[in-house]
């Protein structure tokens, strides 16, 4: 997936969730949406380097998008929504092998009994369905682990116990983590934000949930899903 045009500054302050003032190289200061609306823990300080791309201004909406934030030398996909396109363009190429040889993808397709979407769900010929629930990952934690989620996440758990009963019923169920930054050694549950989330990964995934997590390599031209991480229990 390629960005369109980005410009470097520095971030100034997050405003709220949705906006941040980011002062450009080249001197300009603006009002950027910030399309991450958790707690984007490591990466949300003043003083942070980050890239914003342009866009037409419509009304009561901001002209750019807070998309890139630079940790050291690596770069770190702000924008969460971006991980089902990702998810689908990866799945499309090939490139994740456990998901290969299905022909037909669609997204946002309602399943369930508690009113949910599911991200991806996967089809082909005389082969069972595949529900895929993509989810972000861009907070970290000391020691270089992905962590998920970052904030306690009703709507994480319900996605869960949904996938439980698709597997139940004899259907695929992954659980896909889209690690948006390259320095991820791993992924694990952060059961010290969310106990729940954490027993409720391990519930899923012994009921027959799979879990996946591949790792974003990351450019200022570009970002794609390229290469498997390993799931902490």
């Amino acid at each position: 997936m390629r960005f369109p045009p980005l410009h470097r500054g520095t971030l100034l302050a997050r405003r709220q969730r949705f906006l941040a003032d980011i002062r450009l190289d080249d001197g300009r200061q603006i009002l950027a949406h910030c399309p991450n609306t958790g707690r984007m823990l490591g990466y949300s300080a003043a003083g942070l380097r980050v890239w914003a791309s342009e866009r037409p201004a419509a009304a009561g909406r901001c002209g750019w998008t807070w998309e890139l934030a630079e940790l050291g030398d690596t770069l770190l996909g702000v924008h969460p929504a971006r991980a089902n396109a990702l998810a689908a363009e990866a799945i499309a190429a090939g490139r994740i092998a456990a998901l290969a040889g299905y022909a037909g993808i669609r997204r946002e397709v309602r399943y369930g009994s508690e009113g949910s979407r599911i991200d991806l769900l996967l089809s082909a010929p005389q082969r069972a369905d595949c529900y895929v629930e993509v989810k972000s990952v861009t907070a970290a934690d000391e020691y270089g682990l992905g962590i998920f989620p970052d904030a306690v996440s009703e709507r994480g758990l319900r996605h869960l116990r949904e996938l439980q009963t698709v597997a139940a019923a004899g259907a695929r169920a992954v659980l896909l983590f889209c690690v948006q930054r390259g320095d991820a050694l791993a992924v694990r549950a952060a059961s010290e934000i969310d106990a729940a989330y954490a027993q409720g990964l391990r519930e899923a995934r012994a009921a027959g949930v799979e879990v996946l997590a591949w790792r974003c390599a990351i450019t200022t031209e570009a970002i794609a899903l390229v290469r498997p991480v390993p799931v902490l229990a």
